[in-house]
């Protein structure tokens, strides 16, 4: 899988993949399941790379003390809004507002991606970012459901 980032804004970014052929409506299912589950754990401040206490330690975690107190001193880290995910012909789109949360959310997508890829349905590229020419968003850049509440 081809990984391309375009012009990014966390508060309005617009993920896209191309897959190898048109996903049937089964492999779409799925799809929507990894863009919810990582919106979801989004949410819920998953992506706050100010507390990655067990990969900062190493492979020895083994009676590894936390520090709950380290959750309270960094800042909230959460995803604030996702649309709904998109179909035409080989491709997916999905508009999110990342809100605060942390480029490792990035990394945590194209690595779910990539295996997703693998096992699944053969996703040729990701493109985080920017906007296809043949397939505009929408004149303000989110899902029509946000230009409801700016009216």
């Amino acid at each position: 899988m081809r990984v391309e980032f375009r012009e990014c804004d966390f508060f309005n970014v617009w993920i896209w993949l191309r897959f190898e052929t048109v996903p049937s409506s089964l492999e779409q299912q799925y799809i929507d399941e990894v863009f919810s589950s990582w919106f979801f754990l989004g949410k819920l401040g998953g992506f706050n790379a100010e507390n990655l206490q067990v990969q900062d330690t190493g492979l020895d975690i083994s009676y590894m003390p936390y520090d709950e107190s380290q959750l309270d001193n960094s800042l909230l880290s959460v995803m604030h809004n996702m649309g709904e995910v998109e179909y035409q012909g080989v491709w997916a789109r999905c508009w999110f507002d990342l809100g605060t949360s942390d480029a490792l959310a990035l990394d945590v997508l194209i690595n779910a991606l990539e295996q997703f890829s693998r096992e699944y349905v053969v996703i040729e590229s990701c493109y985080i970012g920017g906007e296809n020419p043949d397939w505009p968003i929408p004149r303000n850049r989110r899902p029509e459901f946000v230009d409801a509440e700016d009216d």
